[in-house]
């Protein structure tokens, strides 16, 4: 997270467009599809460009006083998408906790990882930048976008500007 000081756009607004740009892009989706994210990605990090350049121009101006970089990432989930917010076992019951068992318990055809053991839950992400900059001009932010847990995604988006 930035520091509000020097942030061109106000944190809060901030945050209202990453997740009107995710929504946008994501919103009817209704599960992870990968010859979709390519165009999500586009849709998210052009709206978000187009609302902080926007926003952040003063008046009578024709350009920013900064420069922007969005990134957009999106991770897929491990549960297959045919098990997404859908009940199991034919009743409105739906298990929170992942099941886990061990690879002597897999049923023959269930996906397994590479050690033999079923796919349990999700996969783990860490994503980190660090910068050389001028602190009072420049910064980051980075958003997680919770809409994308019910679809079998993760997205995190991160802004970074640089005063001009």
């Amino acid at each position: 997270m930035a520091s509000t000081s020097n942030t061109p756009v106000n944190p809060t607004r901030l945050r209202q467009i990453a997740m009107d740009a995710c929504q946008l892009a994501v919103g009817t989706a209704e599960y992870y599809e990968h010859s979709k994210v390519e165009g999500w990605n586009s849709t998210i990090i052009n709206s978000i460009l187009r609302a902080v350049i926007s926003e952040s121009t003063p008046p009578g101006s024709q350009a920013p006083t900064f420069k922007y970089v969005v990134n957009s990432t999106i991770v897929q989930h491990l549960v297959p998408t045919s098990a997404l917010n859908k009940p199991k076992g034919g009743s409105d019951y739906r298990l929170d906790e992942p099941n886990i068992s061990t690879s002597s318990d897999v049923p023959s055809g269930t996906a397994v990882a590479t050690d033999g053991k079923p796919h349990v839950g999700r996969r783990g992400m860490h994503s980190a930048t660090q910068a050389f900059w001028n602190e009072k001009t420049d910064g980051m932010w980075s958003f997680k976008y919770d809409g994308g847990e019910g679809k079998g995604m993760d997205i995190v988006i991160s802004v970074i500007w640089i005063g001009i």
